[in-house]
């Protein structure tokens, strides 16, 4: 968009809250209804994934499960829900789900991650159980938005930013826009507050909840990659590459030479495709991927 339009644009989502969630899901369903367009006019759904039960004649949810549809077409797992009462949303391996709620804001939810919604007169609390999510948070200043992650308890009136919660990890939150509120549930430590383009993680001990550093705009776009159904990265060994995409996909990546698992990788590649990425491996670094039950192997 021309700036002038992105202006409008802005001042258009913030004349309503409500704005901010409708326009989320036109954007889910343009991108993935695009992906679906390289099946052909040929492919039916329907053969693949049966048709959903419709108990009433409201035209919102059969016009969404048109929406959905398009999604399993493209093979992406992207599904859109409405959120009317406290509730749980889940994801399963490979899944990624776009769930606008009740009041405006949206909340995207990566790869095997669990969630509870529950909102009262006065707060808006999501309590994240494992796993991540992205926030985009419609500004009601009278009801603060709260996503507590065990320990880590992190607050947002208007604002957008991830949560991960990943066994074995400590927790961290990683703010696009505004500024959010970390502390402790038990109350040790003291509160931090983390500004648009920073990355907090939760401390072992000490005074403060989270250590906070500064990220440029790259960096957040490259963490948020997940969203699109992308891993990016950025130096990372394929050790950690190998861990990464066993979350999106039950093909394990296997690296038998300690040395090739130390190299470090740079790319951005397709979360639920670890063939591709193997093979891309075996190109840059001369080495061979040999593909086994439900894992692929590489090797000098």
């Amino acid at each position: 968009m021309s700036p002038q339009e992105g202006a409008e644009l802005d001042a258009w989502l913030k004349g309503n809250s409500r704005r901010v969630g409708a326009f989320a899901r036109a954007q889910a369903i343009a991108v993935h209804s695009e992906r679906a367009r390289a099946l052909g006019s040929g492919f039916n759904p329907a053969a693949f994934e049966p048709a959903p039960k419709v108990t009433s004649p409201d035209r919102r949810r059969l016009l969404w499960g048109g929406a959905a549809a398009a999604a399993v077409a493209a093979g992406v797992g992207v599904s859109v829900v409405a959120t009317r009462r406290p509730m749980g949303l889940e994801t399963l391996r490979g899944e990624v789900r776009l769930a606008p709620l009740a009041d405006g804001s949206v909340v995207t939810i990566n790869t095997q991650t669990r969630l509870t919604v529950d909102y009262t007169q006065v707060r808006r609390t999501v309590r994240l159980l494992d796993g991540e999510a992205f926030f985009e948070v419609a500004s009601n200043p009278a009801r603060p938005f709260v996503v507590d992650a065990g320990d880590v308890v992190v607050r947002a009136i208007g604002t957008a930013f991830s949560v991960r919660r990943i066994p074995g990890e400590p927790v961290q939150v990683i703010v696009s826009e505004g500024q959010v509120e970390i502390r402790r549930r038990t109350g040790a430590g003291r509160p931090v507050a983390v500004a648009a383009n920073s990355r907090a993680v939760a401390t072992e001990t000490g005074a403060a909840a989270a250590d906070t550093s500064g990220l440029v705009p790259n960096d957040v776009r490259r963490a948020m990659a997940w969203r699109e159904g992308k891993i990016a990265f950025e130096g990372e060994s394929l050790r950690y590459a190998a861990e990464a995409f066993e979350r999106y996909s039950d093909t394990r990546i296997v690296i038998t030479d300690p040395a090739l698992a130390n190299q470090t990788v740079t790319g951005l590649f397709t979360a639920t495709d670890p063939a591709g990425f193997a093979q891309a491996v075996a190109v840059s670094f001369g080495v061979q991927a040999r593909a086994g039950k439900n894992e692929i192997v590489l090797s000098p």
